[in-house]
């Protein structure tokens, strides 16, 4: 497991003429190191000039990032993965893109980090190149934007709060989506209609199922799911409120399952640990609502005529590389909420809450979690060595983690609940 300090870039950027990877470079611009070794790459020479002139206007003081033109071949990217300590990722779809991306980095002992939530795609790369990343020392984790990183670091913050505090075990955590202010960007439509073309239905349902993503065997026993909740996609969360399906909910959950296996399985967060996820609403008729809605939306996109139709207005109204500019974002706001139950054989057991929140838009915070993941990377050898290598996930970069994160003005408080 060679060094690759002596590498030329600390990290390089892909996909840096994207609409995320604007966002990214420009948080890398104005937060990160003014030391930090970097460059942006892509396909087109003409392109990455016009944003290193941009990045010039946020910081003109900094050394502006050198220029690596890449295609998509195996051959160019095992050449800019060698010149790198990490490559960050932002060209999607990544089922259509990135897999080369990943191949080459796991071969070259290059750390990696993207921010897809293409569960049929991560459950592909997992299979394919953990082993080979894991001999490398190359630590791959993919997910590491809006999905699934704030998912993982609550369920991970409240199983290791409740083992520090009351050592006890965590039976569930139930996660809701409070708040999310924002519109798709052009690239993440072009992966909702993509994806489905990519991949057959027997591959989803393989990748979808229940700890598909674990290297262990999930809990047997599971916290049943209500029958309610079944049926009309509502239930009721004490501490959450009224909750319904979240459109996100199937990526997060797989990532925190992939956590657990990966950390000890029963040794981490406990023998009978469930992740349910939803999002809050106001009343239960407004969740069987938006559960009936998504449902019958899942059902009309798996027919090839509207799924064409949506292509087409994506491609014509909204291509990829296109979103909501950072002012128009300004006021945007996520948060997500969880609340676990520590494992006990007791009418009453002990809870927990969390709550990760940031104010602003969710694709600059998107930039935020690469850029600040990569810098837990490129300044703590002892985690890497710890870590070794291999499909990773977010939550496995821990408290160094949410320690940058907050200094990058994300709130994330925990807290036992009284008895």
């Amino acid at each position: 497991m060679a060094s690759t300090k002596s590498r030329n870039y600390d990290l390089i950027l892909l996909g840096a003429t994207g609409y995320t990877g604007k966002l990214c470079a420009e948080y890398i611009t104005t937060s990160l190191p003014t030391d930090l070794k970097w460059a942006v790459s892509g396909r087109s020479h003409e392109r990455l000039s016009a944003i290193v002139e941009e990045l010039e206007s946020f910081n003109a003081e900094r050394v502006q990032p050198n220029i690596e033109v890449a295609t998509l071949s195996l051959d160019d990217l095992r050449s800019l993965a060698k010149k790198t300590r990490i490559i960050l990722n932002t060209v999607g779809p990544y089922h259509k893109y990135s897999g080369p991306v990943v191949q080459a980095c796991s071969e070259t002992g290059t750390h990696y980090l993207d921010v897809t939530g293409e569960t049929p795609w991560v459950y592909e790369m997992i299979h394919k190149h953990h082993d080979t990343a894991k001999a490398s020392g190359a630590i791959i984790i993919p997910e590491i934007g809006l999905e699934s990183a704030p998912s993982d670091l609550l369920a991970w913050t409240l199983a290791t709060l409740i083992r520090e505090d009351l050592s006890l075990d965590t039976k569930q955590v139930v996660a809701s989506v409070h708040r999310m202010d924002s519109q798709p960007s052009g690239g993440t439509l072009a992966t909702i209609t993509g994806i489905l073309q990519h991949y057959s239905l027997a591959e989803f349902r393989k990748s979808s199922a229940p700890w598909a993503l674990s290297p262990v065997p999930g809990p047997k026993s599971s916290t049943s799911v209500p029958l309610a909740t079944r049926l009309l996609g509502v239930r009721r969360t004490q501490h959450l409120g009224i909750l319904t399906t979240s459109i996100t909910a199937g990526p997060n959950v797989a990532i925190v399952q992939r956590s657990w296996g990966l950390l000890g399985g029963p040794r981490s967060y406990g023998s009978n640990f469930q992740y349910h996820e939803y999002m809050r609403v106001k009343n239960s008729l407004a969740g069987f609502i938006i559960h009936a809605a998504l449902c019958l939306g899942c059902l009309a996109i798996i027919i090839p005529p509207v799924r064409w139709l949506i292509q087409w207005a994506a491609h014509n109204y909204y291509a990829p590389g296109q979103g909501a500019s950072k002012d128009a974002t300004a006021k945007d706001a996520f948060e997500l909420r969880a609340v676990a139950e520590a494992d006990q054989d007791v009418p009453k057991p002990r809870m927990a809450m969390a709550k990760f929140r940031y104010d602003g838009g969710i694709y600059y915070l998107t930039g935020i979690f690469l850029a600040e993941a990569a810098m837990v990377l490129l300044t703590n050898d002892d985690l890497t060595t710890k870590l070794g290598g291999g499909l990773l996930t977010p939550a496995m970069l821990g408290q160094p983690f949410i320690d940058r994160l907050r200094n990058a003005g994300v709130i994330l408080e925990s807290r036992i609940m009284p008895e």
